[in-house]
């Protein structure tokens, strides 16, 4: 584990697998941090099958800091990604991710095509329903509290609790805000997930999608699954230049059901449990 500065942020990662092998990057979704059960063990698959993993926190989630100085959370965080590599020197990286993770190694690949070899992405974020969903979860629970409180209130959030649990600093920089700007910001950046016709995942225009021109391994969302909605999944898989489609390992309810034992609520550990299952299709998609 270590930090390092990007763009004023500190950023918090580990890099496990040999130095030198291929450089490989995996990003979790949500605000999740980069030890949420299911990620580690997936990192250390494509590490013992000859990669050197990059595991991180970005801004807002884990132990990395935050700023809100960005047009939207997920160009804060692409950015970071790219600033990441850069400082730690990768060259002719692959991008790996789920949910939010799919749309930030997306966006980062679009920023540094030319350091990019292969991208693998599954659970697609997007549709009407999703998104609006992504606002809330993201930036509409901070106005209700800031509207209430204060910032004093939004740094008493649970969506907060365990980012400040593993870096203190990311309550001072909470409560550093104006808490009027901060309204404004994250209304900025919830209109950011609003759904369009013209694009299937915000942030990400179809002139975006057409300087992905390396491969791309896409996985199709459940039917079941609203968060990250088959339409989108395959609309993005149409966009791609060169995209290899596939079904996921897993079934149609698994975001909705994301645990081996889904009548044992006590036995889940949280929504990436099964991610390495994965493995096998992403590591036959990156050694073809």
């Amino acid at each position: 584990m270590a930090r390092i500065e990007v763009d004023g942020l500190e950023l918090d990662y580990e890099l496990i697998g040999d130095e030198g092998a291929p450089p490989l990057m995996l990003t979790p979704g949500g605000r999740y941090p980069r030890d949420t059960a299911g990620v580690p063990e997936l990192g250390r698959i494509f590490a013992d099958n000859g990669y050197r993993v990059l595991l991180w926190d970005r801004p807002g989630c884990g132990a990395s800091d935050i700023g809100f100085d960005a047009p939207t959370e997920s160009v804060m965080n692409a950015n970071a990604a790219v600033g990441l590599i850069e400082a730690l020197e990768l060259k002719d990286i692959t991008l790996v991710g789920g949910s939010a993770g799919s749309r930030i190694s997306l966006m980062a690949g679009i920023r540094m095509p030319q350091n990019v070899r292969k991208i693998a992405v599954w659970w697609l974020s997007g549709g009407p329903i999703g998104l609006a969903g992504l606002a809330w979860f993201y930036c509409g629970d901070q106005v209700a509290a800031c509207s209430k409180g204060g910032m004093e209130a939004v740094a008493e959030l649970p969506s907060w609790a365990d980012q400040i649990a593993r870096n203190p600093r990311i309550r001072e920089i909470l409560l550093r805000q104006d808490p009027d700007e901060y309204i404004a910001v994250m209304e900025k950046w919830a209109k950011a997930f609003n759904y369009r016709e013209d694009t299937p995942m915000p942030g990400i225009s179809e002139a975006d999608f057409a300087k992905l021109t390396m491969p791309v391994l896409a996985f199709r969302s459940g039917k079941s699954d609203m968060a990250h909605t088959r339409a989108t999944s395959e609309w993005v898989a149409r966009l791609l230049p060169n995209c290899t489609f596939r079904d996921p390992p897993w079934g149609d309810q698994e975001w909705n059901y994301v645990s081996t034992f889904p009548n044992d609520v006590a036995a889940r550990r949280g929504r990436f449990e099964r991610w390495p299952l994965i493995a096998p299709d992403v590591l036959e998609f990156l050694k073809a």
